[in-house]
This record gives structure tokens, sequence and C-alpha cells, in this order.
């Protein structure tokens, strides 16, 4: 993977310190066992900040707002997988070693462009190739701002508080 222009990084820096400002109440269902942490595409800043240094494996986009999300992850101590949804399952493969090794991997449920809140083929056919369940991650935050984009992406302000909770969804 070619290094993040100076740029890039410095935004990494700038959201990383943001993100973990963050105040994270984690809900998790007993007993928690590795597998596919599937987010919202719209909450996952939160997502980013509840799962920090757990040694995540996410799916990024290749795109432009990708190499900074990527970066962002990296510094909250995730492995990157570059690729997305739209080109197939090809890079969702690329997730089953990691959950073969029995760590936890993370990708945003409706993919890069949505549909928003609906889920696409990619989670559910990794959970069922690996063996290992799929998590739902929903998230409720205290303030906050709602851009106007496909996914209603949130904005959580510094220092809020932000739930998150975690219920199986298939296997």
């Amino acid at each position: 993977m070619q290094k993040p222009s100076f740029k890039v990084r410095f935004k990494a820096f700038l959201v990383t310190l943001w993100i973990k400002s963050l105040r994270i109440r984690l809900k998790t269902p007993q007993p928690l066992e590795p597998g596919i942490l599937g987010v919202w595409h719209k909450d996952l800043l939160a997502c980013a900040a509840a799962f920090k240094n757990w040694g995540v494996h996410t799916l990024v986009s290749e795109s432009n707002d990708g190499d900074l999300f990527a970066t962002i992850v990296q510094n909250l101590g995730y492995s990157v997988t570059r690729g997305s949804s739209t080109h197939g399952a090809t890079n969702v493969r690329h997730l089953l070693t990691p959950l073969k090794e029995g760590r936890f991997v993370g990708m945003a449920l409706d993919g890069p462009r949505g549909p928003a809140l609906q889920v696409k083929q990619g989670s559910p056919w990794l959970a069922k190739s690996s063996g290992r369940p799929l998590w739902l991650v929903n998230a409720k935050y205290g303030a906050h701002i709602t851009l106007k984009t496909w996914d209603k992406f949130v904005l959580p302000l510094p220092l809020t508080s932000i739930d998150i909770e975690i219920k199986y969804l298939c296997d």
C-alpha cells in the first residue's frame, strides 16, 4: 500500500484525536466470539472509536475518502484491506484469513454507496463462508451532527458520549 500524502496523514491525525475524545459505552452479548462486526456506513466514526486497539481487520474503500479513513483506523490499531463490496466478493474474501485466525473483522453492512441501512451480500456471505457470527453494531449518540449524505453520516461532537450495542445478526 502506498504511503498516504502529508495532507491525508495530517487530517487523519486530527480526526484520530477527535475520535479518541469520544466517550464510548459498549454493551456486548456474552459471549462475544470473534466474527464480523457489521456497522452501518453512517456510524463509521463511532465504531472506529468503539473498537480501537481490538486488532480488528477491516475492509476500507479504495476511494479518496477511503485513503483518509484507512489512515485513521490504522492510527487506532486496525489492520486494513483496501477494496469494497462494489467490486464483488474478491475483496471480501481477503477477510476470511483473519476470521480463520480467530480475529474480528469489520465492514459496512450497507457498503460504500448504499442504499442506506440495507444489508448487502458481502457480510452474510462472509459469515457463512467463515463459520463465524455476524454481529450488528448499533450506535446511539449524544451531541452530534447528521450530514445530508446518502447514508446520513453522523459526526459525533468531540467529548460526546456514544452508546454502542452489539447484537447477533446471523452466521
